[in-house]
């Protein structure tokens, strides 16, 4: 695919996007990926593309994320590492796969993850709101 052309409007997007990730990170721990990718594939990126564009572009808020919560004795080391080193072993995999689907499929098992979280968001926050409505 074509490299994606820089103009003033995908530079806002981008510039917006980034801030908007930074945000959510700091805020409830979650990666840019569920923002980056449809964006970049809105501004022209095929869907492997943008999913391999995300994972380099999250990695500064990843990186000052975790930093920032370890000021505050939030960050358990031991089990970051675990959940790391175990990734990148199936990060690789993933890629393996991801590269072996059509795009159309791709995008749409992207599509059914963005729609599973959303399900999880709301099952926890009605969860949550239950249980403090019964709370005295």
């Amino acid at each position: 695919m074509a490299p994606l052309a820089i103009t003033s409007g995908s530079l806002v997007l981008a510039l917006v996007l980034g801030l908007a990730a930074g945000i959510l990170a700091g805020l409830f721990g979650v990666g840019g990926g569920i923002l980056f990718v449809p964006t970049l594939v809105a501004l022209g990126l095929g869907q492997i593309e943008a999913q391999a564009t995300s994972l380099l572009a999250i990695l500064p808020t990843v990186v000052a994320g975790a930093w920032n919560q370890r000021r505050y004795g939030n960050l358990r080391i031991k089990t970051a590492l675990v959940l790391g080193v175990s990734s990148v072993v199936g990060v690789e995999g993933g890629a393996w796969i991801a590269t072996s689907l059509p795009e159309d499929t791709l995008r749409r098992l992207f599509g059914i993850l963005l729609l599973a979280v959303a399900v999880q968001l709301a099952w926890r926050a009605r969860r949550m709101r239950a249980r403090y409505a019964d709370s005295p």
